[in-house]
């Protein structure tokens, strides 16, 4: 939880100048750092400036504020001025090669990578931030982009090894030349103390977001979930919910949180009944030029009576049709390519192709039957005025949270703009306009996208922001109202497309994303919301005051959408590089959130591995029928809570430079701490990657293969966690692995554990403290075996003399160290057998019993 916040202290308060020199100076053409050259051929616009010169007031907490004083000297405030006003500025921070870099670039509007180089050339566009290697004084220093006035500002590469800044405003209209503060440079000797230490000093400086610290992440963040873009797209409707969640809970594991996607909203395209909605949408691109003309349900959930699912006429449901329909879906979306190709290459007569297309057509509109989605209760009232309390969307919330007990929070998910294409005008009481789409030359770098392409094409149903209040209240308020507890709001950064009227992309955010954190803490207890398609330092810098939680990941793709077979694998360890090193920026503004996966697919494991030390809830989007209970078991109890470390997971140390994609020789190892131990997981994401050359993310086919490397338990932050420092200094740690299944002991002097890890697969290390008991003893609980995080089981350990206590949740095979073997083990008080080896396993089997909500207090007595 977030600590208390100091109302009194919190309110503008004046910040101390620093009374140590700052570590950086810039003369001669250099910006120095503790003395040694980091940036050369520095223009002569370009200045630097003190922190506590730029910053002198502050709404942060005090506590913050101070933190940040004592540390000001080691950064500062990179500006440069022009000669004439514009509203896009470009110029040169200075040069740099021969130094390593990693950092986050935009590779789509909404998406964000890594990418490492040696100099200011090989900065990717719009890069979000670049940490550079200073290894001459054993350090780090990071530049970043920030906000300043009305203008937002990315890097992007120069010539001979220079590295840009681009400040643009969104607007011709709004034009500046010169900046003070649009970038901010901090030094540390740790890469992860220096990301918390640069963004607190930006936090204190802009007020215009909150730390991760002071705020709390929605409760489903210890939970599992289920999500239903992936089972039925836009088709999702209440009979296929029903059974989905069913299929959840009759194989032993009650998903805690529900997640509706996209498909249940009023939208339709312009040129329809204004009040009609569209029919028959399946895949993902069909309605992305649509708007949202109500914010109530759509149809085939308004339709919906209470009780329906429950009684003992509950009308038939074929759990195949989605697939059905999808399949078909697919067919048509082949014929339309195949036409618009031909159309492209010249052709003339097109009649044949439209012939199929029709065909395709036709036969998907026989699949819906007349019924969209196959609707239970066809003969509901189908009025946006009917307001039973047994029907539509709060009798099916009703009913859900009333047969599936565990279900805690049902979400739904939107657009920013409310819907792909916005709100139709004249549809609702707010004042929208369709505004045509403009994009940054900055995002010509970025990767060919459908979403963008459909978004262009439509436009955006902009609700003027001076109503942005008014917008998102009415649509939560109502949400909130039919038993909705929180929203998945995606496509985010579509406000940069249309901010040329409206002050620019910073004066337009600043109005969105007040009025979504203003409703957000009326409707959703301040926490209910998992932001998405966000990644870009715009929402981060501007959209956190309330935010606390968001994707980290690009979307889990299950094949390659350019059709490459083996992309259903490569493009597995594509995500986990996105989710871990975009975590070490976003992880200081939210909780990450590393999205959902199918159980079933074949990499689920390779997901399921990383999903359980990531630090964050686990959730799948598993179609239905498709579900592998054995392998979700190994990551949710049978309550539906998850073994959660304790902090979000970050890449170790020795591949933060490196490219775990495709240099064919670095393993993605990624550190978490559990509250009595800490884990490292290695993974072989070989096998793909970004090409600057073409712009996407395509196969290394040659890196697809085992990759050497090797663990330690230094790899282990454990001063990032102030609860784990003191587990950081132990003289000798127990250490299991979970695939190999072995036991073994080592300590911060010995040799690193070599390993060998196959192509799309991983081991996950597990590091225990071990305790000395009398004379002999020495011994460290490990935990459940069955579990992927065994040591995030533990949930309590005490040493009392010779005996150990230890609280367990969960049920199976619990595995200690133990040099020698017990006297003596108790289970809640009762006295059991177990197995002991001189190997030092020390092993017994856990009950899940119900009245103690799977909790087991073992009593071990030496």
């Amino acid at each position: 939880m977030a600590p208390p916040s100091d109302a009194i202290n919190s309110i503008f308060n004046v910040l101390k100048p620093s009374k140590r020199d700052n570590l950086f100076e810039l003369f001669d053409d250099k910006l120095c750092v503790r003395n040694v050259p980091l940036l050369t051929e520095v223009p002569g616009n370009v200045t630097f400036k003190s922190f506590s010169s730029i910053c002198q007031t502050s709404e942060a907490p005090l506590s913050v504020i101070r933190r940040v004083e004592s540390l000001a000297y080691k950064g500062g405030f990179l500006g440069f001025k022009k000669g004439e006003s514009s509203d896009r500025l470009i110029n040169s921070l200075g040069k740099f090669s021969g130094r390593d870099f990693v950092s986050i670039f935009r590779f789509k509007t909404w998406w964000s990578t890594q990418w490492v180089g040696n100099s200011g050339s090989d900065l990717q566009m719009e890069t979000q931030w670049a940490m550079i290697n200073v290894p001459e004084i054993r350090s780090y220093v990071v530049i970043i982009p920030i906000t300043e006035g009305k203008f937002r500002s990315a890097l992007q590469p120069g010539l001979n090894g220079h590295a840009m800044i681009c400040a643009e405003s969104g607007s011709t209209k709004v034009k500046a030349s010169s900046f003070d503060a649009i970038a901010y440079i901090h030094v540390s000797e740790n890469p992860y103390t220096l990301m918390k230490e640069a963004y607190s000093a930006v936090r204190v400086h802009l007020n215009s977001f909150k730390l991760i610290e002071e705020k709390s992440p929605p409760p489903l963040v210890n939970k599992f979930g289920w999500c239903t873009w992936d089972a039925f797209y836009l088709t999702v409707e209440p009979a296929g919910i029903w059974h989905g969640v069913k299929e959840f809970a009759d194989g032993g594991i009650s998903p805690r949180f529900l997640i509706i996607d996209d498909g249940w909203q009023s939208i339709n395209i312009d040129g329809q009944d204004p009040h009609e909605d569209a029919k028959n949408l399946v895949l993902g691109g069909t309605q992305m030029t649509a708007r949202l003309h109500s914010f109530e349900e759509c149809e085939k959930f308004r339709k919906y009576k209470g009780g329906s699912m429950t009684g003992p006429n509950s009308p038939p449901f074929d759990p195949k049709k989605p697939k059905m329909l999808i399949s078909k879906a697919i067919e048509l979306e082949a014929a339309e390519k195949a036409r618009d190709k031909a159309a492209q290459s010249g052709l003339t007569d097109l009649s044949q192709y439209e012939i199929e297309v029709e065909k395709r057509k036709k036969e998907l509109e026989e699949m819906f039957g007349g019924e969209e989605g196959g609707n239970p209760s066809s003969k509901g009232c189908s009025s946006c005025s009917c307001k039973s309390e047994n029907s539509g969307m709060k009798a099916f919330t009703r009913d859900l949270k009333t047969n599936f007990k565990g279900l805690d929070d049902i979400y739904v998910w939107h657009a920013l703009a409310g819907a792909w294409g916005g709100v139709r005008p004249g549809a609702t009481p707010l004042n929208a306009k369709i505004v045509p789409c403009k994009l940054s030359p900055g995002l010509d770098g970025t990767m060919t996208d459908l979403a963008v392409v459909k978004i262009v094409e439509g436009s955006i149903g902009l609700v003027h922001p001076d109503q942005a209040d008014e917008f998102y209240d009415m649509m939560h308020s109502y949400l909130a109202k039919v038993g909705i507890t929180g929203v998945k709001v995606d496509v985010i950064h579509t406000l940069e497309y249309v901010s040329e009227d409206y002050g620019g992309r910073v004066e337009l955010s600043k109005a969105y994303y007040k009025g979504l954190s203003k409703s957000l803490a009326k409707n959703f207890s301040g926490t209910g919301l998992i932001s998405s398609m966000q990644q870009c330092n715009d929402f981060f810098l501007m959209g956190t005051e309330q935010i606390s939680m968001g994707r980290v990941g690009d979307d889990f793709w299950f094949q390659d959408p350019n059709g490459d077979p083996m992309g259903v694998y490569w493009l597995q360890g594509v995500h986990m590089i996105h989710c871990a090193y975009n975590s070490m920026w976003m992880g200081q503004f939210i909780q990450p959130d590393w999205d959902m996966f199918q159980s079933d697919h074949l990499c689920a494991k390779f997901h399921a591995g990383s999903r359980a030390i990531c630090g964050g809830p686990v959730y799948v989007s598993d179609s239905l029928g498709g579900h592998d209970f054995d392998l979700l078991k190994k990551l949710v109890f049978p309550d539906g809570t998850i073994p959660k470390c304790q902090h979000f997971a970050l890449p170790t140390r020795d591949c933060l430079f490196k490219n775990p994609l495709f240099d064919s020789k670095t393993i993605l190892k990624i550190w978490n701490v559990n509250k009595y131990g800490g884990v490292v997981g290695a993974f072989n994401c070989q096998g793909a990657g970004w090409d600057p050359k073409e712009q996407r993310i395509k196969g290394y086919s040659h890196c697809y293969k085992p990759i050497s490397s090797s663990v330690h338990v230094s790899d282990i932050e454990w001063d990032q966690k102030k609860e784990a420092t003191e587990l950081g200094e132990a003289e000798e740690y127990a250490v299991y692995l979970t695939e190999a299944e072995k036991l073994f002991t080592t300590t911060n002097n010995s040799n690193d554990i070599s390993i060998v890890i196959q192509s799309s697969t991983f081991e996950i290390f597990t590091f225990v403290p071990i305790k000395k008991l009398g004379r002999a003893a020495k011994f460290a609980p490990i935990g459940l075996t069955n579990m992927f995080n065994c040591g995030g089981c533990i949930q309590e350990l005490a040493y009392n003399g010779t005996n150990a206590e230890i609280e367990v949740k969960g049920e199976g095979n619990f595995l200690a160290y133990s040099n020698v073997s017990p006297k003596k083990c108790y289970i809640n008080g009762s006295e059991v057998g177990f197995e002991w080896s001189e190997n030092g396993k020390l092993g017994l089997f856990l009950p899940w019993k119900e009245e103690t909500q799977g909790i087991s207090n073992i009593t071990l007595v030496f």
